[in-house]
């Protein structure tokens, strides 16, 4: 049995999405990857940001009650000053909003972690990483997109890898403990690749619960992940 813990270790980080699981056993559904996975990923998408709509507040409030692995929220929506710290009081341990939505990222961060959570920034496929990484000391995850985000299922971006080496070559010299996180098409051919990058923490959807045994998924990704970050 995994221990939940709050402070950033060298350990890869394997977050399961949800949005790949079936939503009408979504307690079921979480319940699989206890004991395995680090986080449970959660999409928020508003129709608006992305085109997509998922989950909200009420869902994120209900499934934290029938679980205690640490929710790693995706906000995938506009305004998120206005909505991310409802799902910090909710309970989320990480909640990240993207870069291209939000107008002052440092002083949501500030928001986020006063309310309890792990603040993330997440860019998008088509989004520079560079105008960020002075923001890095003021965050805990910084989530890179190697996909576009709002559809899960997508190609996993090998490009997009440009953007984790950036993010980590900042962190290295800043000597900062932030997270860096990928999402999008990660799975077995792709997670050894974006750990090579410098990515720490990966978001993996249909690879877990595509599979016939979702914790078992869960900790091979971690062992092939970790083999590649050289631990």
């Amino acid at each position: 049995m995994r221990s939940y813990t709050a402070s950033v270790t060298p350990s890869p980080i394997i977050a399961p999405s949800i949005l790949a699981s079936d939503f009408s056993r979504l307690a079921e559904e979480v319940h699989a990857i206890e004991g395995a996975a680090d986080w449970a990923h959660v999409d928020v998408m508003d129709n608006h940001f992305v085109p997509n709509l998922t989950i909200g507040l009420p869902v994120v409030q209900s499934l934290r009650k029938a679980t205690k692995i640490p929710f790693d929220v995706h906000l995938m929506i506009n305004d998120p000053a206005r909505w991310a710290p409802a799902y910090a009081e909710a309970g989320a341990y990480n909640v990240t909003f993207h870069a291209e939505a939000c107008d002052d990222p440092v002083a949501l961060a500030k928001t986020l972690r006063a309310a309890g959570a792990k603040a993330g920034l997440a860019i998008d496929r088509d989004t520079p990483v560079e105008p960020y990484l002075e923001l890095l000391p003021y965050l805990d995850t910084v989530l890179i997109m190697t996909i576009k985000a709002g559809f899960g299922g997508q190609k996993f971006l090998p490009e997009m890898l440009d953007k984790v080496r950036d993010v980590r070559r900042r962190v290295e010299v800043g000597g900062l403990e932030v997270r860096i996180e990928v999402d999008g098409g990660i799975a077995a051919d792709t997670i050894e690749q974006a750990a090579e990058a410098g990515a720490d923490a990966f978001v993996a959807g249909t690879a877990v619960y595509g599979a016939a045994d979702p914790a078992e998924a869960v900790r091979k990704l971690r062992a092939q992940a970790a083999k590649h970050m050289g631990i």
